[in-house]
């Protein structure tokens, strides 16, 4: 730690300490009053520089060093402040496609409205194209200066609260499947749009369907050229799994203390199988921010490797799972009670809600079985998977 990295954690960790809102969970009882919550401590952060430490310095707390990013997201965790989950889709996905692959007039238009406020969402998955994304039928049809939109969009976190979307679409049929998919940047209010939040397990509607019928999207709100939706999606993608994951690893080591305090409370400080499995998940933690830190050196660096993502991806996943699931056994009953439940995956305050929500992290963006695929198939240059099996 050099002495410009260690005043720099100074001064984050005292306006972390000033601003960050007190009793937050507490705060989000209700959608509205989690909304309200958000989108302050968004607007606090953009004041303060801390919102947007991977954008360029052009922008206002862009320019920041990777190691000066690193503290950032440890100062926020260490202080339990909330988690940009409202506009996580706009300040990384929609920032890394637009900056990577935008026009100027995108990027003039939409980037400085994102550190406004403007929310987005992603509308990648469908019913019958998930995992494989290349199987998606949504269908956009062009006619003149405009693309007509019909088809069904799922599993989009907090749509329902969306100005605009990533949109893939399917402009052609013909060649290789992932041919024909183009990117389109769409206006949520824009008509024939219809979302409808998904109940989910855990009580909480973070998700939502999205219909759109005869739904128009100018043709200069395409991203890239037609067909070449697939690279684009790349950079989306490539976002998730990189800044997003170190973040929330950082966060996951972060909330170790709530694990520790469980264990101080119940006494069970000298219980050795409970300090066995505390010892394992804080190794495993540690790698997943190790394997997070690594990954995004390469990818600043240029040498990022084909399947390094889908490693960093598996190992959050699980690691994520292994530490509510350690939460949830030592806060039992009492802690379940501990209402209120708002969105997010590890920061509910309520280890159960935490548990059932961290399988989604197995399935989303991907499932943990995709990476698989890709990690033996094009890391380890293993046989690829049969298209069919036949039974014996």
């Amino acid at each position: 730690m050099t002495v410009e990295l260690d005043s720099f954690r100074h001064e984050v960790r005292s306006w972390v300490a000033a601003s960050a809102p007190q009793d937050w969970r507490a705060a989000s009882a209700t959608h509205a009053d989690f909304l309200a919550t958000q989108r302050a401590w968004f607007k606090a952060l953009v004041a303060g520089g801390y919102a947007v430490p991977h954008w360029p310095a052009e922008w206002p707390g862009g320019g920041r060093s990777l190691a000066e990013q690193k503290i950032i997201y440890e100062e926020l965790a260490r202080a339990d402040a909330p988690r940009l989950l409202l506009s996580f889709v706009s300040t990384y996905h929609a920032y890394s496609t637009i900056e990577e692959c935008g026009s100027d007039a995108q990027k003039a238009r939409y980037l400085p409205a994102i550190l406004e406020g403007e929310t987005w969402c992603q509308g990648f998955s469908e019913p019958g194209a998930g995992s494989d994304l290349a199987a998606l039928k949504c269908k956009a049809e062009r006619k003149g200066d405009v693309y007509v939109v019909n088809g069904q969009k799922i599993w989009s976190t907090m749509a329902q609260y969306a100005d605009r979307c990533l949109l893939l679409v399917r402009t052609s049929s013909d060649g290789p499947k992932q041919a024909g998919i183009t990117f389109l940047l769409m206006d949520m209010k824009a008509p024939g749009v219809t979302v409808r939040p998904i109940h989910q397990i855990q009580g909480d509607e973070e998700f939502a369907e999205i219909f759109l019928d005869n739904v128009e999207v100018p043709v200069s709100e395409r991203v890239g050229e037609e067909g070449a939706g697939w690279a684009v999606s790349k950079a989306t993608l490539a976002s998730e799994r990189g800044l997003t994951l170190m973040e929330l690893s950082y966060r996951m080591r972060g909330g170790m203390w709530r694990i520790a305090e469980l264990i101080r409370t119940n006494g069970r400080q000298d219980d050795a199988g409970v300090l066995r499995d505390f010892g394992r998940l804080a190794t495993q933690v540690d790698a997943a921010c190790a394997l997070a830190d690594r990954f995004l050196e390469n990818r600043i660096n240029g040498i990022e490797n084909i399947g390094d993502a889908s490693v960093v991806k598996n190992s959050y996943s699980r690691a994520l799972r292994a530490w509510t699931a350690l939460g949830l056994r030592l806060g039992g009953l009492d802690e379940q009670y501990r209402a209120p439940i708002t969105f997010g995956d590890l920061n509910t305050g309520n280890w159960m809600a935490d548990f059932m929500n961290s399988y989604a992290w197995t399935i989303a963006g991907g499932s943990e079985e995709v990476q698989r695929d890709i990690i033996a198939e094009r890391m380890l240059d293993m046989p690829r998977e049969p298209k069919s099996w036949v039974g014996a």
